[in-house]
């Protein structure tokens, strides 16, 4: 197949996780994809293929002759999709983007325009795969599993490419910060990796957020509103005053680059208790532990102001910049850039404003780095990947493997 049927065929499986799901993975439908990638693995010739009860998807190409010797490398994908927006029935089609407004569904007035999506301006003249903008589309990370599989059989069908041992693998739950939870790093075998679940074209990433979650209960006390003055204490509106003690221009909506913020993604409640969701993020491990401290000042002061345990406070890191762990590492990046500039494709490092499982593997001893799929606007109905970059990044996979 080509790197184009091999997307299609794989957007076409319902593979969305969940994290409200306490099973692993989160969602069973994940391991239907999976038992599909293993089968096509063993058709290639991969050696080691095995699908584990976890649901990750393992195998290895063997390296080539007088290749034995090389540090065995590995690449790295995610099988599920975003819970952000529907993920089942995706209507994938190719289209010819010559400029102005792209019309992904004419029946229900769904579309996208470069003044909008500054990204479209790229493409013009490009084929596009776009949805019919009722489901995301699914690159994020299917893109990195069709790419990477494409890379591998090309390699099977080229075996005067040299080679060392090449270690592949890819992983549920990534979406829900749960993809390196059951990583066997040991039995994949790789002294060094890179997750391919990056964005545009030519994104090289070897920094990424340290990010931790905050949940914050607030007890309240309600009393009837006929006669609740100087009783009263609204649980609801206490967590309204918490969110605005915190600096307005510090959320996503206002940050760029290497600025961190504070982002409220969910909240509850009523009189009697209300609950608020947070996730904490910033490049800087000092800036991102100051974040940390400042929810928990802001708390205690309102316990201060309203009784002890009004407000309780949970702090979960969940991962750190892997710019730290990749730094020692530094042949990686040298390495990527090579491979894309063999491609003829510009490099850029850019910081991730998010996080991979390359963040938390590489922490876990195996270095890491991200490469770019291609893909644009993941996460929602407007996520589309042109057709040359799908076909560019393999060629960018195989240059990377066969460096000497």
């Amino acid at each position: 197949m080509t790197v184009v049927e091999r997307f299609l065929k794989y957007v076409s499986f319902d593979t969305q996780s969940d994290e409200d799901s306490m099973t692993v993975p989160s969602s069973a439908k994940q391991k239907v994809l999976g038992a599909e990638l293993a089968a096509e693995l063993s058709q290639m010739g991969l050696h080691g293929v095995r699908m584990d009860e976890y649901g990750y998807v393992y195998g290895w190409l063997p390296a080539t002759a007088g290749c034995e010797g090389v540090p065995c490398l590995g690449l790295i994908a995610h099988m599920d999709t975003s819970p952000d927006a529907p993920g089942a029935h995706v209507q994938a089609r190719i289209v010819r983007y010559e400029g102005g407004v792209l019309v992904q569904n004419a029946e229900q007035g769904i579309s996208m325009s470069p003044e909008e999506y500054e990204s479209l301006r790229s493409y013009a003249g490009q084929d596009l795969i776009v949805t019919d903008g009722t489901t995301l589309l699914g690159a994020d990370d299917k893109a990195g599993v069709a790419e990477i599989f494409t890379a591998l059989e090309y390699l099977t069908a080229h075996p005067e490419l040299p080679h060392g041992r090449i270690a592949v693998c890819i992983t549920p739950d990534e979406e829900v910060g749960r993809g390196a939870d059951h990583f066997d790093v040991e039995g994949f075998g790789a002294a060094a990796a890179y997750t391919v679940d990056g964005g545009e074209l030519g994104e090289l990433e070897y920094e990424n957020f340290n990010a931790a979650s905050a949940t914050v209960t607030v007890h309240g006390l309600n009393i009837h509103p006929g006669s609740a003055k100087n009783k009263m204490k609204n649980a609801a509106l206490m967590a309204v005053e918490l969110v605005n003690m915190l600096p307005p221009a510090e959320t996503p909506a206002h940050t760029e680059g290497y600025e961190g913020f504070y982002h409220l993604n969910h909240m509850e409640g009523n009189e009697t208790q209300a609950r608020l969701s947070f996730i904490i993020r910033d490049h800087d491990r000092a800036g991102f532990e100051r974040r940390k401290e400042r929810m928990g000042l802001i708390c205690s002061y309102l316990n201060g102001k309203y009784g002890p345990h009004t407000f309780q406070l949970e702090l979960k890191d969940s991962y750190y910049n892997m710019r730290q762990a990749v730094e020692p590492h530094m042949y990686l990046i040298h390495r990527a850039r090579a491979a894309f500039e063999k491609a003829g494709v510009e490099a850029r490092e850019v910081p991730i404003r998010g996080g991979t499982d390359g963040a938390r593997l590489s922490y876990m001893g195996l270095p890491c780095p991200n490469l770019s799929t291609g893909g644009v606007n993941f996460h929602g109905v407007h996520e589309y990947i042109p057709v040359r970059s799908l076909e560019k990044m393999v060629e960018v996979l195989v240059n990377l493997v066969t460096q000497s």
